[in-house]
């Protein structure tokens, strides 16, 4: 980069030092205006920054703007920032005298040799480890906005405290926070989580709970659809079809590792902690199930590759602050596989596997939307996070560099991103609010297959341990549905659409006529239904693009008379009339192309 673009926003790092300090600049608003609030963290994040606030009362929007106001008082005085270090007591003692007990908590916290430093700008001081701004008149604070308030547990734990958490974002410029603005707008116009409720495709219950959503027919279509594709699209590519248990005894977990280093998230049935009584828990990931088909019999390095797939229905204890519509669910379903194969076949299977992948995402229409994160390791947690020794981690994630290199992958390195039992390569996507999920996984192991006594009859008669690669082809399918439903603004392509066709006779003549049109359609596998309303039909078109139906087709008596109909558009194209057999071959042929406009 560029000397000139270090202190600008191109800069990531001057980017997040900017939003810091805006941080501490509104939690220094909220003490003047409110003194008897108690601050307890508040970082810069991927789109500004959020403080969490212990608060006699909740914060309203006309709060917030009582601390914008605020906010730009301390930016036009100018405030000069400096760093300072306390000893571990003086640091305690001065917290304690400033009734900051959150403050105090994350001080105990901290490892015995660890720096204890804190940043004041005038009146204000707060426990950090920086960096900042030198002043607070580096910030315009005619370009800050606080976008919402929220609760948030402490320290992200259920059990404790819920406090209230503020949003914030800001810019050097104020054109720049206007442009921002209005993207958000239309980000929420096509946040799934607003939109997939209006449209029927998802809903949530309270007394069934948070992450357990419900699907309404146009999501389940669609799901079902989806799934059908990939189960079809894996057994071209020679994929076994696998159907295994939700559950399972803590004994198989034990085995595969997942017990020591995932208990956490797992929904568990009984006492994880009392040995003499069987325990069992929702299966968090499909891998030691689809292992057992391959111990079902002596295998021979001929057997191999041996490519296992399954639609898996999986359970994962999130927790509650991070639940978010489809995205990010307790209850999720996932083309999950497993391929068990030789040394030598690794490389030409991992290509296949993220040429599956590559597929899915051009064909649903994501792939200009993803990014490829190298996930390895942290040697410093070895035995702790990762299990293997330093040998079997370096040989797993260079036989991964070496592919992703050779197949001409462009991929970001995350250090300490790997699963306990080896690297991946995880494709991340966005949200329409940018914040970053994984897409599809695909994974090197070579440490689960022994613990598992999983061996092949070599060519040289001798008895060898497989290589393992996890993967999805297209990820989760809640998951998928929501960046679907975000990227195309609700209207998903004509294939995985609940209602394909609507059919709209003018005149009660037209009925009859309107009713053959239907089943003729629904014979040939279209989805249509007959509006026979005794609506306006302008009426009848507005709402049926409001609800993203594909196609409406207009009868009427020169129809009837002609034997044609008038096709429409969602987006309000009039195609003119055709004859239902040249209607029906071009709905056919857009959904065996799977094409993705109308």
């Amino acid at each position: 980069m560029s000397e000139e673009n270090i202190y600008t926003f191109e800069n990531p790092e001057y980017r997040k030092t900017y939003w810091h300090t805006c941080s501490h600049v509104m939690a220094q608003a909220v003490k003047r205006l409110w003194p008897e609030v108690q601050l307890a963290i508040g970082p810069a994040i991927d789109e500004g920054w959020y403080y969490d606030f212990d608060a006699p009362f909740a914060f309203t929007p006309e709060h917030l703007t009582q601390i914008e106001g605020e906010m730009k008082k301390i930016c036009k005085e100018r405030i000069h920032l400096e760093r300072s270090e306390k000893p571990r007591a003086e640091a305690i003692a001065y917290m304690q005298e400033h009734n900051e007990p959150y403050k105090v908590e994350l001080i105990e916290d901290l490892p015995e040799d660890a720096v204890i430093s804190f940043y004041t700008q005038g009146e204000f001081t707060d426990l950090c480890a920086g960096p900042h701004l030198d002043s607070t008149g580096r910030i315009k604070g005619n370009a800050i906005k606080l976008t919402q308030s929220c609760g948030a547990y402490w320290r992200g734990d259920s059990n404790r405290k819920m406090l209230q958490r503020i949003y914030g974002i800001a810019f050097p410029k104020k054109d720049e926070l206007d442009e921002y603005l209005r993207k958000q707008e239309e980000a929420r116009k096509r946040d799934h989580n607003k939109l997939g409720r209006e449209l029927d495709y998802f809903t949530t219950v309270e007394s069934i709970g948070q992450g357990l959503p419900i699907m309404l027919p146009n999501g389940a279509r669609a799901i079902q659809l989806l799934q059908r594709w990939i189960e079809d699209e894996e057994q071209k590519r020679g994929y076994i079809l696998t159907k295994t248990p939700l559950m399972a005894k803590s004994d198989l977990y034990k085995i595969s590792g997942h017990w020591d280093h995932y208990l956490d998230g797992m929904f568990v049935l009984g006492d994880p902690y009392d040995e003499t009584k069987e325990c069992f828990a929702l299966r968090p990931m499909t891998c030691p199930f689809q292992y057992q088909v391959y111990l079902n019999k002596a295998r021979s390095y001929r057997d191999l590759p041996m490519r296992l797939g399954e639609t898996s229905t999986l359970f994962r204890n999130e927790d509650s602050g991070e639940m978010h519509g489809l995205i990010r669910v307790r209850q999720f379903t996932i083309s999950e596989g497993h391929i068990v194969l030789r040394p030598d076949q690794l490389e030409e299977e991992f290509k296949n596997c993220l040429d599956l992948a590559n597929y899915c995402m051009e064909t649903l229409g994501l792939k200009e939307d993803c990014s490829f994160r190298f996930s390895q390791w942290d040697p410093a947690k070895a035995g702790i996070k990762y299990e293997g020794t330093a040998e079997q981690w370096d040989l797993a994630q260079q036989t991964m560099k070496t592919i992703l290199d050779d197949l001409g992958v462009n991929y970001e390195v995350g250090v300490d991103e790997a699963a306990f039992y080896g690297p991946k390569l995880d494709i991340q996507i966005k949200n329409v609010f940018g914040k970053e999920d994984t897409l599809i996984t695909i994974q090197i192991d070579m440490l689960l297959a022994e613990k598992f006594g999983m061996e092949y009859t070599d060519s040289d008669g001798q008895k060898k341990t497989p290589y393992i690669i996890h993967r999805t082809s297209m990820g989760c399918y809640e998951r998928t549905l929501a960046l679907l439903i975000e990227k195309y603004a609700g209207a998903l392509p004509l294939w995985l659409m609940g209602t394909q066709v609507k059919v709209m006779p003018i005149t009660d003549r037209a009925h009859e006529y309107a009713k053959g049109l239907v089943q003729k359609l629904q014979d040939a596998g279209i989805r249509a239904e007959g509006d026979y309303r005794s609506e306006k039909l302008g009426y009848k078109i507005r709402e049926a693009q409001m609800q993203k139906t594909p196609y409406m087709l207009v009868v009427g008596d020169r129809d009837m008379e002609n034997g044609t109909v008038s096709v429409r558009t969602r987006k309000g194209d009039d195609l003119g009339a055709m004859t239902p057999d040249e209607f029906l071959a071009k709905c056919l042929m857009e959904i065996a192309t799977k094409n993705k406009e109308l």
